[in-house]
């Protein structure tokens, strides 16, 4: 694409990664950790090192790819509304993508992982954040980003009002908004509302980078903004998990360990996951648009990191069938050790990098075509 920012698809790439890991670890590793959540975490339950270590490094997974979604989504939205499109076409292409995305975690990804439920995890938020998008789009992004960061600053507190009602009505609607939860055949880690506040502040900065990318000056600072906004999310961070008390989503410390530390709430994200991850993320974009602007040295086009990056859903709907299958067919589902997780990531990563390399090339000579949405 021309113009293509591709230190997005790079960061995409990076995160695409990690959840191989994740994901691997999640189909064959019998001592895979995840209570990363007040709802699962019990003061003084043991967290092995080795197992914390290879779940907490895939934290960055669901905020990244919702940030990345927004900047992607607001560099394509408003180059469009540049361009002359009407907002009846835009309007109706974020509906249009949104809602299958959304509708592919119930009717391919609950086939894998939840067979017998309607599982409703991190596509469902993506597809329901975009359509949300159309309405939020029309607003300033100093209201975009104070909805955002003041939901993240009062999260804990409405989730602390909210969430003790019994109604039956009630808890459907906060599970699919704000709360995770099972209710019936639902069942629904990636309630929309916190992953909506974080696509939110990606197209923000999408909006911005759109603008900065223009001239050579604001291209070049960029690395030092990220790097400074990274560095006080961090602070920030280390201050309130510090403090051990609003801000965590009750998932307190035990004790002064770095796990301790480390061990934040993702179901529900509170703020101090934000922060953590937020701020990650900001340092990792950083670097890579730092590397970006090497004109010396360019990226390499066929890098599996870009492959990926700019290939992220299809192989995102390809791999997790791939892990489960296998592992279900060599008797290893979830009773494998810690090395068959890297193993297995390595495998599906190596496997489909030939098919997301062809699959690229495909969509870029068909780009009026169905899988424009994919």
């Amino acid at each position: 694409m021309k113009n293509r920012i591709v230190s997005l698809d790079y960061m995409r790439g990076v995160v695409i990664v990690l959840m191989a890991i994740d994901h691997a670890s999640s189909a064959f590793n019998g001592g895979r950790f995840a209570a990363d959540s007040h709802f699962f975490y019990r003061p003084g339950m043991e967290l092995p090192v080795d197992q914390f270590l290879t779940r907490w490094i895939t934290h960055l997974c669901a905020p990244a790819f919702l940030f990345l979604a927004g900047a992607a989504l607001a560099l394509s939205i408003e180059r469009r509304v540049r361009d002359g499109h009407s907002n009846w076409s835009i309007n109706r292409r974020l509906l249009v993508r949104g809602s299958l995305i959304a509708l592919l975690d119930v009717i391919w990804i609950s086939i894998f992982w939840a067979p017998g439920r309607i599982l409703l995890q991190v596509l469902y938020a993506i597809g329901i954040s975009m359509i949300l998008m159309i309405p939020l789009r029309t607003l300033s992004n100093r209201w975009l980003a104070g909805i955002a960061i003041g939901f993240f600053i009062g999260a804990e507190s409405i989730l602390n009002a909210l969430g003790s009602s019994t109604d039956q009505s009630t808890s459907v609607l906060l599970t699919l908004t704000l709360y995770p939860g099972l209710v019936d055949v639902f069942a629904c880690l990636y309630p929309v509302l916190p992953w909506l506040a974080m696509m939110i502040l990606g197209w923000v900065f999408g909006r911005y980078l759109l603008t900065w990318w223009g001239t050579e000056t604001t291209r070049r600072a960029l690395p030092v903004i990220l790097s400074v906004v990274g560095v006080i999310a961090l602070f920030l961070f280390v201050l309130l998990r510090g403090l051990n008390g609003y801000g965590n989503m009750a998932l307190l410390r035990d004790d002064s360990s770095l796990v301790q530390w480390l061990l934040v709430s993702k179901y529900p994200p509170s703020l101090t996951f934000v922060l953590l991850e937020g701020g990650l993320i900001a340092l990792v974009l950083g670097g890579l648009f730092w590397r970006e602007n090497r004109r010396d040295k360019p990226m390499g086009r066929n890098h599996p990191l870009l492959v990926f990056g700019q290939t992220s859903l299809f192989f995102y709907l390809l791999h997790i069938p791939i892990l489960e299958v296998t592992a279900r067919l060599f008797g290893l589902q979830k009773s494998a050790g810690l090395s068959m997780t890297y193993v297995a990531a390595a495998g599906v990563l190596i496997a489909l990098y030939p098919l997301c390399r062809w699959y690229r090339s495909y969509k870029r000579a068909h780009p009026n075509s169905p899988l424009q949405y994919i």
